[in-house]
């Protein structure tokens, strides 16, 4: 047997309006879908960003939730991970100079050196720039929340951070 690899996802035309937004929302089954349906208390919906149109407001606004979502768990999980005696306790080899056991998140945040936040701040500069690279960017009609695949010239640098 050989490894057949699943076919490509097309992505077709997904811009939405307000009124596709409206039906996705009251649409949900939970509560607050049924409930609350559509809930933009700042009018965001009918803005205009960058005199780009208002489906291509939407697409941002929607793919900015998703993102901005992402990093928000992993923020948690990440300050969760901190604050275990694994990472904040008293280690063999140093991660970095400066390395105090026993601090709070925070603290360990201020004891990185400068140029430790320099690469971790390119990091994410590059992952923000590389994700803007798509074949159908979701300000015109892609899909919302879509990060294209990270790929290597070795196995440890294939990443698929959307499936």
């Amino acid at each position: 047997l050989a490894y057949v690899a699943p076919s490509p996802r097309r992505v077709g035309k997904l811009a939405a309006t307000k009124e596709d937004m409206t039906t996705l929302a009251e649409s949900n089954p939970d509560y607050l879908g049924q409930s609350l349906g559509l809930w933009d208390p700042l009018g965001c919906l009918n803005l205009d960003f960058w005199t780009l149109g208002n489906e291509a407001t939407i697409g941002y606004l929607r793919h900015a939730e998703i993102k901005h979502g992402r990093v928000a768990m992993a923020a948690f999980l990440g300050y969760l991970a901190q604050s275990t005696p694994v990472v904040s306790g008293p280690h063999a080899k140093l991660p970095y100079s400066g390395y105090e056991p026993g601090l709070t998140p925070p603290e360990q945040w201020d004891a990185i050196p400068l140029a430790g936040k320099i690469q971790i701040f390119g990091i994410i500069g590059m992952l923000e720039s590389y994700g803007e690279i798509l074949p159908q960017h979701y300000c015109n009609g892609g899909l919302p929340g879509y990060y294209p695949p990270i790929k290597g010239n070795r196995f440890e640098l294939i990443f698929n951070l959307y499936d």
